[in-house]
This record gives C-alpha cells, structure tokens and sequence, in this order.
C-alpha cells in the first residue's frame, strides 16, 4: 500500500509548495494594496512645487502642511471633528455598556433580537441614515450644527460600543458576580470593582472604533453640517471640490501620525494587545 502511494507524494508536495508560494503572494500583494497609497500620498504631502506634478518630486518642503495650519477653515473643522468625536465617543461609551450590560442579562432570544436592532446602523447606507436624520431633526426643530453632528455619530458609533462590549462580557464568569452580590456588594460595586476591570479591554476597544468611525465619517456629516459646524473630512471634500491641492494630502499625514500616536499612547497605558483582544479576560 505504502508503495503505490509512494508516487503521488512528490506532487502533494509539489501542490503543497506551490499553495505556500500563492497564499505568501496574497500576503505580499495586500501589503502593496495598503502601504503603497500611503506612501505615495506622504511623497505628495512633502511635494515643494505648487501644483500636482509626476512622482517623485524633485525636492521636499513642509509648505502644505504650512498651509493647512494656517487655513481657518480647515482648523475650525478639526476642532468641530475633535469636539464631535469626543462627545460622541463618551455618550456612545456609556450607553453600549449599559445596553450590553442589560442584553447580557436578559434571555438569549430577546438578547439576539435586542443586538439585531441596536446594530442595525451598520447595515444601513449612512446617506440614508444622513438624510432621514436630518428631516427628523428638522421636524423636531434641532437646527444647531454641532448638536446634529453629535446625533449622528451616536448612530454609527453606539453599535461598536455594544458589539465590543458584548464580546467581553460573554467571558465574564457569572459565578463571580453572584458571589460578589451574596456576599453583600450592591450592583454599583459590583460593576465597578468585578465587571468593569473584566470589561476594560472590550469597553476601550470599542471607543477605539467609535473615535475612529466618527473621526472619518463624511456622508452623514455632509447632511447635518451648517455654516459654522462642519468636520473636517467635509471640509477637506469640499476644498477638494473648490480648488483641488495637495493640502489633504497633508492633512492625511497628520492624521496618520495622530492614529500612531494615539496607539503608542494606549500601548502605553493598556497594552495594544489587549486593546485589541487577546482573549475575553485581560491580564
């Protein structure tokens, strides 16, 4: 038996060598496909000509990123993005733990369905989310920028608070809490001194995602901006549309540079790696 099996071996390895080398291409190509805009758009942030011309340029300059510093319009939209962001993430933080924590609680059944309709956003268009938020705010006379904005990143960011949440918890051990309460804690120091620490990774991830989300958003921005409210992905679209220069390109540098910097602070303060879930239970 082993004999007549024996000539096939050579090709299994043969297929096996050749399945290797294609999935280490797959791998090479998917680098390519995202390392290679991003370098492509640093060349272009540190261009010193004035224009759009072909790469590489002929020498660098930081006139661009002069440039976006010093344009009121695109710095008031930074700020709007920042302050957006940051309302949105804390309202969205408190309210996916609060929910997860009561789907967690009730039957599995009602849970599934609960999660489906909490989770809904995300298989929404956000242009349809956009308009329609805008004519219900309109109908309910909410006509401030800022407040409009803030609803509308509540809606894409909540349902990431809640999955994030929800997927820490499944790990929580229920037996621990029940001791905790048996043993006289109250829900508050229940939450806060067992559930919570547990919690940690998945409620830090989430808002991870919820700034992120909210940060880059632009359909539903486009619909609830006005004259003095607006983010800065609206801003760069529409500086875009008026008078196209390699200023977002520069403002994509920063923005990269700030994501870096921000998971260099988290490495910092909670470790990357259970930001980004090593397990249901951090270390």
């Amino acid at each position: 038996m082993s004999a007549g099996l024996s000539p096939s071996r050579p090709w299994r390895r043969r297929l096996d060598g050749m399945l290797s080398g294609i999935s280490g291409a797959v791998v090479v190509l998917a680098f390519l496909f995202l390392l290679v805009p991003l370098g492509i758009t640093g060349l272009m942030a540190f261009d010193s000509r004035s224009y759009l011309g072909p790469l590489p340029p002929p020498s660098f300059s930081l006139q661009w990123f002069e440039r976006f510093l010093s344009d009121p319009y695109l710095m008031q939209g930074l700020r709007t993005s920042l302050m957006v962001s940051t309302t949105a993430v804390l309202i969205a933080a408190a309210a996916g733990v609060a929910t997860a924590l009561f789907l967690n609680r009730v039957s599995p059944r009602w849970s599934e369905l609960l999660t489906a309709f909490f989770v809904s956003p995300l298989i929404v268009p956000p242009v349809v989310i956009g308009f329609a938020l805008l004519l219900f705010l309109s109908q309910v006379g909410i006509v401030e920028g800022f407040v409009r904005l803030v609803c509308g990143h509540l809606i894409l960011t909540i349902p990431y608070t809640i999955r994030a949440t929800l997927a820490s918890l499944a790990g929580v051990d229920r037996t621990l809490l029940e001791a905790a309460s048996s043993l006289g804690a109250n829900e508050r120091r229940v939450f806060w001194e067992i559930t919570f620490p547990l919690a940690r990774t998945g409620i830090v991830a989430g808002a991870i995602f919820a700034f992120a989300i909210s940060m880059d958003d632009v359909a539903v921005s486009m619909f609830l901006t006005d004259a003095t409210s607006y983010t800065l992905p609206v801003a760069l679209v529409s500086n875009m549309r008026a008078n196209f220069d390699l200023t977002i390109a520069a403002a994509s540098m920063l923005l990269v540079l700030f994501t870096i910097l921000l998971i260099v602070v988290l490495d910092r303060l909670v470790g990357v790696d259970r930001v980004m879930g090593q397990g249901l239970h951090p270390a």
